[in-house]
């Protein structure tokens, strides 16, 4: 045990806190900035099994933030070079890896036997995704989010609120870490309290931090945030569903530009947000109307267009980047 005798001294941790990360099963979302931090520290600290999804590779543009990464890593899986990185550093740990997405296609798969979930993703969908399935299966969620000069971190489910009841509406305009730009250290500092939010709760230490949300802002060096305990969940849900799920029944509305890629489906309308909201679309109650765009903002925008006018289902698709060129996050 001399590899963890010094965070086991620490009084409110010990043997107890040792062997409940002996056998915890986590669920990592995604491999890049934010999961460069937390990997390492949680792979260190003894977690049992770490299963980790992302599906991309490593760019030199990834290497200022993503710290686990080097140059030898250009081009190689994330997922499968982070594994590498990470059992050099403590072969007890056990890290499965998903090349894949964390979409409604695998979401479901990705969550069994899992005692934590960490959304370190860069992606709306994903991070909603994540808070549903949670609060279904009381499986507690630390999700953090980190743009520019700032961010959050938040304990979520598993007797706390949902991330819908903290953030019930998403923006409506926003960008990520391509568009937006971001600081190395501040993604650090967020990611490091994601670190020990998820360990806290994995050794049952008190207070919880499900519940609590934590902000900081660089620009001033400002630590912020708030407990939500008692926030209520939202009434109006749209959910993700994936793209093969659509069906010749569903009334399909594709609210990208065409540059962006081809129709979702060979019935689908092509048209803007500002026209939902304008000229909503007439449809039964027993219709589905599925809304798609890359990342889901503007899908979740007309669908809140539509909740006052469609009294059937509404269901939201993130298509993701298919154009040559990556495009805006919205």
């Amino acid at each position: 045990m001399s590899r963890y005798a010094r965070q086991i001294a620490v009084s409110e941790f010990g043997p107890h806190g040792q062997e409940a990360l002996r056998h915890a099963r986590l669920l990592v979302i995604g491999a890049g900035g934010l999961a460069a931090p937390v990997l390492p520290y949680l792979a260190a600290a003894g977690v049992g099994t770490i299963k980790l999804a992302d599906p991309d590779i490593v760019d030199l543009s990834n290497l200022h933030r993503q710290t686990l990464f080097t140059m030898d890593d250009i081009g190689l899986s994330k997922a499968t070079s982070a594994a590498k990185h990470l059992s050099a550093r403590n072969p007890e740990c056990l890290i499965e890896t998903h090349v894949a997405p964390f979409d409604p296609d695998t979401a479901h798969d990705l969550c069994n036997d899992i005692d934590l979930v960490l959304d370190c993703a860069d992606s709306f969908a994903a991070s909603y995704i994540a808070s549903d399935i949670c609060g279904k299966r009381n499986i507690p969620l630390i999700s953090a989010s980190v743009v520019e000069m700032g961010g959050y971190v938040g304990g979520f489910c598993a007797g706390a609120p949902s991330l819908r009841a903290v953030f019930p509406d998403l923006p409506r305009a926003s960008g990520t870490c391509a568009t937006l730009g971001v600081l190395g250290p501040i993604v650090g500092i967020i990611a490091t309290l994601q670190a020990q939010m998820a360990i806290s709760v994995l050794t049952g230490q008190s207070p919880s931090p499900l519940g609590q949300l934590i902000t900081f802002e660089g620009t001033g060096f400002r630590f912020g945030g708030f407990r939500f305990d008692t926030a209520p969940e939202p009434e109006y849900r749209p959910s993700f569903i994936s793209a093969q799920t659509i069906d010749d029944t569903d009334l399909i509305i594709d609210l990208r530009r065409p540059e962006e890629g081809p129709l979702a489906h060979v019935t689908a309308q092509r048209r803007t947000v500002e026209d939902i909201a304008e000229n909503p679309p007439k449809a039964d109650a027993k219709t589905r109307i599925v809304l798609c765009c890359r990342s889901g903002l503007r899908a979740w925008a007309a669908a809140e267009h539509l909740s006052q006018q469609h009294a059937g289902p509404v269901a939201l698709v993130a298509l993701g980047d298919q154009s040559d060129q990556h495009g805006e996050h919205s």
